[in-house]
């Protein structure tokens, strides 16, 4: 070999990770992004994406104008929200006229979800190793809340990626403690900066610094004294990661710098939310605003898969007996953790906040409670190869079976992976009709192609083509991004000769017509397209 081709060599080693677990995990994120960037076309325009996309547009044009264009505040809602995603897809878009818009978001956040997948395999491995960092990683990456998700929720996955960063890296500013590095702390700022700049919500980082720097003091000595130097000195050093990021939110989130407690003000109005939207939780319907307490825990224990909560649940357990040792960095750090993953749902419980469409407020707890089933699974492996090698290698074989048999069942879903419920309410099937589904309405490009068939071979046998008015139980911009110029959106419903409609929420109720075609997974009807000619030829006929 030339010693060209053996300078090559040893560099592809050192950029190759030793480990073979990292290796298998940066292996996974590779596949991950190609399978993300093979598929990103069959997901659908989500029902909440032209607003958002309208709103980046808004924050763009309020800064070329020289901020004299303020129609951004008084766009919807939104302004009480951050648009970061929405700029940088939207700075995209500009540089890039010839791809369509909604194909360059869904490519951005699917890729931003592949990263909260690297992160938490990150956070995993921090604490507890890199078998437990691979381990949490394939943990979220089997999870259709997030997987399905990662395509088209573009402000709740980019969020909980930035959440789950801003967390892996506190926990090493953690250890460094009163003086951490400077890196560390200007990443820290751009990741609270970055979380900042979708949702108020981020300020719980703050707090988790706060509780972090609090904690590290009590532990530093026994002297008051010197706790106080250590939190002081500890404080101060973590101000310029809060002047980073509260800078970031600005340049984000315009509101929040009209008034210093613009951003406590989004987060207390974000409480109160009171949209007329209803959703559903065991068959009951209720409004946003009055869902019972057990909502948000109920969707956690049937959304996830049964391996990571099992795996969370151990790490928990093995919290609880070693609370104690609070002063070993991983029992710290796994405390952290879990008060990230857990305050929040305990919060929604406690105050009884207003919720809807299952997990979306809340995919931010994911990543946090895959990387605890990481811990736990790494721990539990741990003592099997201390009692017997064999359990050891019986106990990998079935985390395994565990995880293919989750990616099986999204292959199945596939592309409607966000769908997936666990075998505790009997999976998909089971949850039809009693838990909220297809809110979305993911089903569009397939309801639409079928559709497009159908008026097709109608055509064939009827001369000249003719355009058909189309009701969706959906928005807009969705269908028409998927549909082509002979199928017309109508929203006088009455009229509408073909109707397209998930069963979520019984919405394909609503209209009647002749079922043409019908969309299902794993057993059970997710959506229906209507031929409605014929009753409105009889309507026609009746009139006198």
């Amino acid at each position: 070999m030339t010693a060209g081709g053996s300078r090559l060599v040893a560099a592809a080693r050192r950029l190759l990770p030793r480990e073979r677990w990292d290796l298998a995990t940066a292996v996974l994120l590779i596949a991950l992004a190609a399978i993300a960037l093979a598929t990103v076309g069959d997901y659908a325009v989500s029902n909440d994406e032209e607003v958002q996309r309208r709103y980046g547009e808004l924050i763009l044009e309020f800064y070329r104008s020289g901020l004299r264009d303020e129609a951004l505040f008084h766009y919807k809602n939104l302004y009480l929200y951050g648009g970061l995603f929405d700029i940088v897809s939207g700075l995209i878009e500009r540089a890039l006229p010839a791809v369509a818009p909604y194909t360059i978001r869904h490519v951005l956040c699917a890729l931003t979800g592949i990263a909260g997948i690297g992160v938490t395999a990150a956070i995993a491995r921090l604490i507890a190793g890199p078998r437990a960092g691979f381990i949490a990683a394939a943990t979220l990456a089997i999870c259709g809340a997030w997987y399905g998700g990662m395509f088209n929720h573009t402000k709740d996955i980019p969020f909980a990626a930035a959440m789950a960063g801003g967390l892996f890296v506190l926990l090493r500013i953690a250890r460094q403690l009163p003086r951490p590095r400077l890196g560390d702390t200007v990443a820290f700022g751009l990741l609270l900066g970055a979380a900042l700049g979708i949702r108020a919500l981020a300020l719980l980082l703050v707090g988790h610094a706060g509780l972090a720097v609090a904690v590290r003091a009590l532990q530093w000595s026994s002297a008051w004294r010197e706790r106080l130097d250590v939190f002081a000195r500890s404080a101060l050093a973590l101000i310029p990661a809060f002047v980073i990021g509260y800078a970031i939110m600005i340049v984000a989130w315009p509101w929040a710098g009209l008034a210093p407690l613009n951003p406590i003000r989004g987060l207390v109005d974000f409480g109160n939310f009171h949209y007329e939207i209803r959703t559903i939780l065991d068959g009951r319907v209720y409004e946003m605003a009055a869902v019972p307490r057990w909502y948000v825990p109920t969707y956690l224990l049937i959304k996830l898969p049964l391996v990571l909560l099992a795996g969370a649940g151990v790490a928990l357990v093995m919290l609880a007996a070693r609370r104690r040792d609070i002063a070993s960095n991983r029992v710290f750090e796994t405390a952290l953790l879990a008060f990230a993953a857990l305050f929040p749902v305990l919060c929604e419980v406690i105050e009884k906040g207003p919720a809807f469409s299952g997990l979306r407020h809340f995919l931010f707890v994911v990543p946090m409670l895959a990387a605890l089933a990481g811990v736990g699974f790494d721990a539990v492996l741990t003592q099997l190869q201390l009692w017997r090698p064999r359990a050891a290698t019986l106990g990998h074989a079935a985390l395994a079976a565990a995880f293919l048999w989750n990616a099986a069942e999204l292959v199945r879903l596939h592309p409607y992976e966000y769908l997936f419920f666990n075998p505790l309410v009997g999976g998909l099937q089971g949850a039809t009709g009693r838990y909220a589904t297809d809110y979305w309405v993911n089903i569009m490009p397939e309801a639409v192609e079928r559709l497009e068939d159908y008026v097709a071979e109608l055509d064939r046998g009827g001369g000249h083509p003719q355009r058909y008015l189309v009701a969706v139980c959906g928005e807009r911009v969705p269908f028409e991004v998927a549909a082509n110029s002979r199928l017309q959106w109508t929203d006088d419903w009455d009229r509408a000769e073909f109707f397209i409609a998930p069963t979520h929420m019984s919405c394909d109720r609503v209209l009647a017509g002749r079922v043409i075609s019908r969309i299902d997974r794993v057993g059970a009807r997710i959506g229906v397209v209507k031929d409605r000619r014929s009753i409105l030829r009889h309507d026609i006929a009746r009139r006198p």
